[in-house]
């Protein structure tokens, strides 16, 4: 069982791709950490200055479309996102999220729901997600079983090593 996941909210807009978070010109670096310092440069130039452990990104529809490329979810990762939750994901970087362990939350979301900077404790097995900055319960549908039990191993990864261990 995940227990509560907790952070500050960091707001994007809509369609956001994964080229936006991850350009072109740092795909050939080696070191996925170098990488993650170009995250949504060409966005928001301060993201990964402003982008704090434990935050939660809330974005707008259609996020993560384009390429299938898993580097577009592991740069959060490495930065200490928790959690996005958007209004829409394109559905192969949903499933990227999952499988390298960082919770996808579809919401219709509105602007009353959230602000940047508020405080967010998320419930995957109740889904609800409790904003501590204004007091407001926001209910979510619950992901499938099968896949919070791969986040609760930490992603796909972690959940084949420990089948083939059996």
């Amino acid at each position: 069982m995940i227990d509560i996941i907790g952070g500050f909210v960091y707001i994007l807009g809509d369609n956001i791709t994964t080229d936006d978070i991850v350009p072109s010109d740092v795909l050939t670096l080696r070191d996925t950490n170098d990488m993650a310092k170009s995250t949504l440069k060409y966005i928001d130039q301060y993201f990964v200055q402003n982008i704090n452990r434990g935050n939660i990104i809330v974005a707008g529809e259609n996020f993560g479309s384009g390429s299938s490329r898993e580097e577009a979810v592991n740069v959060f990762k490495i930065l200490g996102v928790k959690a996005i939750i958007a209004k829409s994901f394109a559905r192969i970087y949903f499933r990227n999220l999952i499988n390298l362990g960082i919770p996808g939350i579809q919401l219709k979301w509105e602007d009353i729901h959230f602000s940047k900077e508020d405080d967010l404790e998320i419930s995957l097995d109740q889904g609800i997600i409790f904003n501590k900055s204004k007091n407001l319960k926001i209910q979510f549908e619950k992901l499938p079983t099968f896949l919070t039990e791969i986040l609760e191993e930490g992603g796909i990864l972690n959940r084949l090593k420990r089948n083939l261990k059996k």
